[in-house]
């Protein structure tokens, strides 16, 4: 029955993969005008790089994708790149490929959030069933409030203020980047110091705004549950307050939370954009935000299609945890 179910939904998974693609190749190519040929022109206005370079790129990009070829020749051509991992080469910065330079990134962006997601998301869930929790101490009650606020404001506004605070005024964490200046990255105390330090304080940025959101849903899933009947039927049974908290109240709230966090997770590569721009920190977003300046048609399509599939990744490990922490989900599917 189980396995049904995961045949199923991995057949979703690959039909969603399928129409991103799809859609990922006919858009640019549905947009007015030439995108080559626009950055030629673009190169040539600036005196960026010489003619013969913009002339190889130009040649390039049409023997790579089949532009003179006729479109049903150019999509089979499209997957037979997909299918070699070549996403082709970045028009801003021609001949850098954009598989390597996506790869050179992702690492950047995984390790910041997904650290400043996974603590958010252990805190503020924690923090949230807390404050919602009749029985909880007043204390809690208190700090809640306070993150509850935070909620509200937007993490790049606290990642301006702490990059004031601690970068300009005080001086004791750096300002920008991923790793200091000069230095050769390796597998060593000055790499991972350097790393630690330029990561403080995006991903605190990320973490006190992030914080609060997960409280805040985390929050109204429990109230919600409070009115259940085994949560009534835990306490006329006369169980302590602690375990109906943990095992009835918390966990029958957890469900909405772990969707929010898979797809959190599935679209982390994008990066929080707005973080990695103000702190210049070398990751996906800022990757992202560099392509839609220089207006790098094909490092964005690469990026944006990096995002749909590890959405859709996300959303099928989802679906596999889900009824294995609430069957009824598989059964009601196989009614």
């Amino acid at each position: 029955m189980y396995l049904d179910y995961v045949a199923r939904r991995f057949g979703v998974m690959l039909l969603v993969i399928f129409l991103a693609v799809t859609i990922n190749f006919i858009l640019p190519r549905l947009m007015p005008g030439d995108p080559i040929e626009s950055q030629l022109s673009q190169l040539l206005a600036q005196g960026g790089g010489s003619v013969g370079d913009v002339e190889a790129m130009v040649a390039a990009y049409r023997e790579r994708f089949g532009l003179d070829q006729s479109f049903l020749h150019q999509y089979l051509s499209y997957w037979g790149a997909l299918f070699r991992l070549d996403l082709g080469f970045s028009l801003a910065n021609y001949p850098e490929r954009v598989g390597p330079a996506i790869l050179a990134g992702l690492p950047w962006t995984l390790g910041l959030l997904g650290f400043a997601t996974l603590v958010s998301f252990l805190i503020g869930t924690r923090l949230g069933g807390l404050i919602a929790w009749p029985r909880a101490s007043r204390y809690w009650q208190g700090v809640g409030s306070v993150v509850l606020l935070m909620s509200s404001v937007p993490y790049f506004l606290i990642g301006m203020i702490l990059l004031y605070v601690f970068a300009v005024v005080l001086r004791v964490l750096p300002a920008g980047g991923g790793l200091p200046y000069g230095i050769n990255p390796g597998l060593d105390w000055a790499t991972v110091k350097g790393i630690v330090l330029h990561g403080t304080l995006p991903a605190l940025s990320i973490i006190l705004a992030e914080t609060g959101a997960w409280a805040v849903g985390m929050r109204g899933m429990l109230v919600s549950a409070l009115g259940d009947d085994h949560i009534a039927l835990a306490e006329a049974k006369g169980l302590k307050d602690s375990r109906i908290f943990r095992r009835y109240g918390m966990r029958s709230a957890m469900l909405p939370q772990l969707t929010k966090l898979a797809l959190t997770m599935g679209h982390i590569v994008s990066g929080a954009i707005l973080v990695e721009v103000i702190f210049s920190y070398p990751g996906i977003g800022f990757r992202l935000y560099q392509a839609i300046q220089s207006k790098d048609y094909f490092m964005i399509q690469g990026i944006v299609l990096v995002l749909s599939i590890s959405l859709a990744v996300a959303t099928f490990i989802l679906d596999m945890i889900y009824p294995l922490i609430d069957p009824r989900i598989s059964s009601r599917r196989n009614a």
